[in-house]
């Protein structure tokens, strides 16, 4: 799930519900206008810098990667000219700069700015908790001006994508302390866009960057108003007074008779878990774990809480995904949930929740404040888990709250990126990131998995990556270090006045300030 998170703006939305409820925009803002849009979302950014996870995933506004990706995802140059040169048995990926690309105050971009924006991020020093994302780069340095030379320590299937991370301008930058310079607030990028303004709490106002290497953008002005709560956001798009927002999926469901706006679904690699932390003697033993995943309807959750907007979660890969480990989907069995408990010597009590060793099968499930859907699947994983004899306390806090208890206390997290299962998997379970921040948040270590992981990160043949993640999928059924619930799909409500050829993608976790229908809202064409 992805997380403190150096709380980047994706992963802020990514894990927070949001701050506080936004302010109307200004009368000249309302409704929009044919070169203008106001999008509702949930959630803030803490920072708009690279150094610090901002845009890390690509599809930021005011900066720009080595390569981006198109509506399937498929990588294509961006600052580079080309998808890179790969040499040494896949060791080397070398990139050539677009020729005349500046930064938004007029400088140049260079390969200094990208060998700088990578060493920034690499530093320990830098505040950055994705750093093990990029721990494959052994080396990176400059050919020239316009040639970016990286070294890899092993062959790293997936790098390529890696380098959609946005390039910061080092002569901004270099004199800054990456984790407060003003970088982090006033961001100067080479992006279709340009922030003018942030009031903290209640909007971000970009406006386009008439020398953006792409073109010039057509919409003019983008307010991205930051509304927690999801039925005011509903309710102001309703009005007029929004163009566009993220909703749950019930509150979608309220604009299909609207013929003034469309609702577009995203499907996601966005999955929503309950997180069993090894330092609670409850949630470390292996019984309780396999007897919640059995007990579990995930069906009933998409088909209730999600509103069939979603599918049901038996580990972090989605079905439908190339690398999902086909044979594991699972059913509610809660026969087989009270046989595991039986068998391992839980025995029903007074209460009807079991006990073992004097100690009752008793945990504290927590979930964030607001976040309506998070509490949906925490009360209906509670009443699944009651059936089996297990007692979940749901409870709801601030993400200030939840951090330090996340160590002992389960949490009610979502997690997912999109893409190679490394980009997602590797933090979500390695043992070597277990009380990483947000990273690994259960503390999960499992040796099986670690193997796998390690093996799908530094192995480049296919078959053998495949392999390994299928292993890794059928031994977190065995430990289940996570109760794996649902994969959601994103819900975006859009009024119908920019044509019909705007698209979603596949998207991760982290979504609604650069992601939905919005996405690439640089080539928007509006026509009404």
């Amino acid at each position: 799930m992805t997380v403190r998170r150096i709380r980047t703006a994706a992963a802020t939305a990514a894990l927070l519900t949001g701050v506080a409820a936004c302010s109307a925009p200004g009368d000249s803002e309302v409704g929009g206008g044919g070169d203008s849009v106001v999008i509702g979302v949930a959630s803030e950014p803490d920072t708009l810098s690279p150094l610090l996870g901002y845009g890390k995933d690509g599809n930021s506004k005011v900066f720009d990667g080595l390569l981006a990706r198109g509506a399937d995802l498929t990588l294509r140059p961006a600052l580079a000219k080309t998808l890179p040169e790969i040499t040494d048995n896949g060791l080397t990926y070398t990139y050539t700069l677009r020729d005349g690309v500046t930064f938004s105050d007029g400088e140049p971009l260079t390969s200094a700015d990208v060998v700088f924006t990578y060493e920034t991020i690499l530093d320990a020093k830098t505040n950055n908790t994705s750093r093990s994302e990029l721990d494959a780069i052994k080396r990176v340095r400059a050919d020239g001006d316009d040639k970016v030379v990286f070294t890899l320590k092993y062959p790293y299937a997936p790098f390529a994508g890696r380098t959609v991370l946005p390039v910061v301008p080092e002569h901004i930058a270099k004199g800054q302390d990456p984790n407060t310079g003003s970088l982090n607030t006033e961001p100067v990028g080479t992006g279709p866009y340009v922030l003018a303004a942030w009031s903290k709490g209640e909007k971000l106002t970009f406006k386009a960057n008439p020398g953006y290497w792409g073109g010039a953008p057509k919409v003019k002005k983008v307010t991205m108003a930051v509304i927690k709560d999801d039925d005011v956001r509903a309710t102001r798009l309703r009005s007029g007074d929004l163009d566009g927002a993220v909703l749950p999926p019930n509150l979608a469901a309220t604009f299909k008779s609207d013929g003034a706006k469309k609702t577009y679904q995203a499907k996601t690699y966005d999955f929503r878990a309950v997180t069993l932390p090894e330092g609670n003697k409850i949630t470390a033993d292996r019984a309780i774990r396999r007897a919640l995943d059995a007990a579990v309807d995930r069906r009933g959750m998409v088909d209730t809480i999600l509103d069939g907007a979603g599918r049901p979660a038996y580990g972090p890969l989605p079905v439908d995904a190339p690398w999902f480990a086909k044979g594991i989907e699972r059913e509610q069995d809660l026969g087989e949930a009270q046989r595991i408990l039986d068998d391992a010597g839980w025995k029903a009590g007074d209460s009807g929740i079991r006990v073992k060793n004097g100690r009752r099968a008793s945990f504290t499930l927590l979930y964030p404040s607001g976040d309506k859907v998070r509490q949906d699947h925490a009360l209906a994983y509670a009443s699944d888990a009651k059936k089996a004899g297990i007692e979940v306390k749901v409870e709801s806090a601030t993400w200030e709250v939840i951090e330090p208890r996340m160590k002992d206390d389960a949490v009610l997290a979502g997690f997912g990126s999109n893409g190679d299962p490394d980009y997602g998997l590797y933090t979500l379970l390695h043992s070597s990131l277990a009380g990483d921040g947000f990273n690994n948040m259960a503390r999960y270590r499992d040796p099986v998995v670690d193997k796998a992981l390690d093996t799908g990160r530094r192995s480049a043949d296919t078959a053998t990556r495949k392999a390994a993640y299928d292993e890794l999928q059928r031994e977190l059924v065995k430990n289940p270090g996570y109760t794996f619930l649902t994969h959601i799909h994103h819900v975006y409500v859009l009024a119908d006045r920019w044509g019909d050829g705007l698209t979603t993608q596949v998207e991760p976790h982290e979504h609604g300030f650069a992601s939905g229908p919005w996405w690439n809202l640089e080539t928007w064409q509006p026509e009404k």
